[in-house]
C-alpha cells in the first residue's frame, strides 16, 4: 500500500546537495533514500519502545519467581 504525502520539505542548499550525493552513491532516488532513513529511524524507535515495555514488565515481576520450583508454583496454583 502506498500513500502520497503532499508536503513541501525545504532543505538548505547544502543539505539538499548532501541528500542528492548520498542517494547517487547508493544508486537510489532521493525519495527512496529518505524512505529508507525514515524506516531505519522508526525501526530503532520501535525496538526502544518494546524494550521499555519489557523492562517495565520484568521490573514489576522482580522477586516473583525467586526460590520457586515448577512443582511449588503448581502446588500454589492448586490451593
Amino acid at each position: 500500500m502506498s500513500a502520497t504525502v503532499r508536503k513541501n520539505f525545504v532543505f538548505d542548499e547544502e543539505i539538499a546537495m548532501h541528500l542528492e550525493e548520498l542517494a547517487k552513491e547508493n544508486n537510489q532516488s532521493m525519495t527512496s533514500f529518505v524512505e529508507e532513513m525514515i524506516e531505519e529511524k522508526y525501526g530503532s524507535k520501535k525496538v526502544q519502545k518494546r524494550m521499555q515495555a519489557f523492562k517495565k514488565f520484568t521490573g514489576s515481576a522482580n522477586g516473583l519467581f525467586i526460590d520457586k520450583t515448577i512443582q511449588s508454583i503448581k502446588a500454589d496454583k492448586d490451593v
